[in-house]
């Protein structure tokens, strides 16, 4: 499989932000937000072994493993890495922007589903039927570029049948629209959703890559 990365660093996002995880980066993406902030894994990698990687991961002595991208589910060989670190015991969730069916998707694992806004300029990639698809303990994220993608994630929160007990993420796009704001939208609404920062890029900054 095609690898950008691995990295042991702390976990920025989803409900397990703060923890101590390692990162499984693949290589290549099918879209192109506007907002991407790893554009530099749409070509950059190196082919690894799913022996090597598994390898790898071991190595960092940390049982919590995020795999993302890019778009993880594009290379087929993620499946059998994340069965094997599954059957080895190891912590698993994936990472994915909604446009790939997650139903190959080893269940042990945790799907955190990224719904594309139409500030993401990708609405029209997403695959709808992947919200049918979740599973209790997955999670799905909106990432808003403002008002109108803040409005719209609202309106699609109570439109779709999002699974009971499936947390819902918002998350303003770091640098693009200030968490002051979706805050305040947030609870004018008394919308049933959480506030969700990327927390490494408060401590490391918004360009730092490797963490």
């Amino acid at each position: 499989m095609k690898v950008n990365e691995i990295v042991h660093s702390i976990q920025g996002e989803s409900t397990r932000a703060g923890f101590p995880c390692t990162f499984v980066r693949l290589a290549e993406c099918n879209l192109r937000c506007g907002y991407c902030d790893t554009a530099y894994a749409f070509h950059e990698g190196h082919e690894m072994t799913l022996p090597a990687v598994v390898d790898a991961v071991r190595g960092t002595g940390c049982r919590f493993v995020t795999i993302t991208g890019g778009e993880p589910l594009l290379q087929t060989e993620v499946h059998p890495l994340i069965a094997t670190l599954l059957d080895e015991g190891f912590d698993v969730q994936i990472e994915t922007s909604g446009a790939i069916d997650i139903t190959p998707v080893d269940r042990r694992a945790r799907v955190i589903l990224d719904v594309k806004t139409p500030g993401s300029g990708m609405l029209e990639r997403m695959d709808w039927g992947n919200v049918a698809r979740l599973r209790p303990g997955d999670e799905v994220k909106f990432v808003l570029t403002g008002r109108d993608d803040y409005v719209w994630a609202r309106d699609a929160i109570r439109r779709l049948e999002i699974p009971d007990g499936i947390p819902l993420l918002l998350s303003p796009a770091h640098g693009v629209l200030d968490p002051k704001d979706l805050a305040e939208w947030m609870k004018e609404d008394h919308l049933a959703a959480r506030l969700h920062l990327q927390i490494h890029k408060y401590i490391w900054g918004a360009d730092r890559r490797g963490v």
